[in-house]
């Protein structure tokens, strides 16, 4: 479930509030703003976890996590983005935008929160995906499953030893075993 929704004329309107950004992150689709609620524990570990291995990993790529995504009429803020460097856009300086992007990313993953509804997710990742996303994640800590989505066809769930699929052009292996094993309490 979000934290609140609101009811506001249209994405301009959305835009314009000065709340949008506040932690846990506003978003706009069909009409309405929700806050979406805020992560636990074993969201910020996975979250965490997850971005730092691509960015370690993975050449060429860059993990981004709560970046605001503004497509077709929604503002969405999936928990991770995975760019191209060559994507990531720069100002007049040369330094990182300030703000988020305005085109479809070509990887999102989104982490199941105990209060969040799945339907609402795996809907915001099935947009992004009509939209021109390649490839979307929705890891459900409490089942220890990722639904993995791709364009042109059914999700398919990833359990154990099983390598996850990637984006093309990111060398990393992963499972979701492996993933999941982050949420031991030992130190590192």
């Amino acid at each position: 479930m979000t934290i609140s929704t609101q009811n506001v004329s249209g994405l301009a309107e959305f835009s314009r509030r000065t709340d949008i950004e506040e932690s846990p992150a506003w978003e706009f689709q069909n009409g309405n703003a929700s806050q979406k609620p805020m992560p636990g524990l074993q969201h910020s570990r996975l979250q965490g976890r997850l971005a730092g291995r691509i960015n370690l990993h993975c050449q060429g790529f860059e993990a981004l996590p709560e970046l605001r995504c503004t497509v077709r009429g929604r503002s969405l803020v999936p928990d991770l983005v995975i760019l191209p460097d060559t994507d990531i856009p720069v100002d007049e300086s040369g330094r990182v935008s300030a703000k988020g992007i305005e085109f479809v990313p070509p990887w999102v993953v989104e982490i199941l929160s105990p209060e969040q509804s799945s339907i609402q997710v795996t809907r915001k990742i099935l947009f992004l995906l009509r939209c021109g996303t390649q490839l979307g994640w929705l890891i459900d800590p409490g089942e220890q499953v990722v639904l993995v989505f791709q364009p042109d066809g059914l999700p398919e769930e990833f359990v154990g030893e099983t390598n996850l699929p990637m984006l093309a052009g990111v060398d990393l292996t992963l499972t979701a075993a492996e993933m999941f094993g982050w949420l031991k309490g030992e130190k590192r």
